[in-house]
């Protein structure tokens, strides 16, 4: 994976409901960047809801059709929100990785379950019987294996999270 000092995008990684698209605006304003959400610019592209597409492809269609959709893209100076089931694809993931630094946005358990009571309707990839405790404990190795950086972003406090992850980028050597 790149290194800071030579990246052009920040991807940001994490559970849904993390703040990834939050956190992401912020900080692509902090940083002079602009802001890219994959889930919206997929959901465009695929002209359904991250739902809709879960409910019509299924998880591996699902998953098959996002890390296409990763592989596609060519962003630059972009802070890049992904949706939690990009880790899925290390193809996806080498290539986001190849065009910036990764920050995983970390979360614990107790702190994202009140976070995520629309699980039904916000095309969250899971498979069937699969708990959010089951789906934390899965990615969870798997978001600290492509970060590079990783950011705590539990509390309501997003401008301190923000400081935080530019303090963690600049002192990686990056500079926007």
């Amino acid at each position: 994976m790149q290194t800071a000092t030579s990246a052009h995008n920040i991807i940001l990684i994490g559970m849904p409901g993390a703040g990834k698209s939050t956190l992401g605006v912020l900080l692509a304003k902090a940083l002079g960047y602009d802001f890219v959400d994959t889930d919206v610019t997929f959901q465009a592209h695929e002209g359904r809801l991250l739902q809709q597409i879960l409910d019509g492809e299924g998880v591996d269609g699902f998953c098959e059709l996002e890390a296409r959709h990763m592989l596609a893209l060519e962003l630059r100076r972009c802070v890049v929100a992904t949706g939690g089931s990009v880790v899925y694809s290390a193809a996806a993931m080498q290539h986001l990785a190849a065009t910036g630094t990764v920050v995983y946005l970390q979360i614990d358990l107790p702190e994202l379950l009140p976070r995520l009571a629309n699980l039904d309707v916000r095309g969250v990839v899971m498979r069937n019987g699969q708990t959010l405790g089951d789906l934390y404990a899965e990615r969870v190795p798997l978001y600290e294996r492509y970060a590079n950086l990783t950011v705590p972003c539990g509390g309501d406090d997003h401008e301190q999270t923000v400081a935080l992850a530019v303090q963690q980028l600049t002192s990686g050597g990056f500079r926007p």
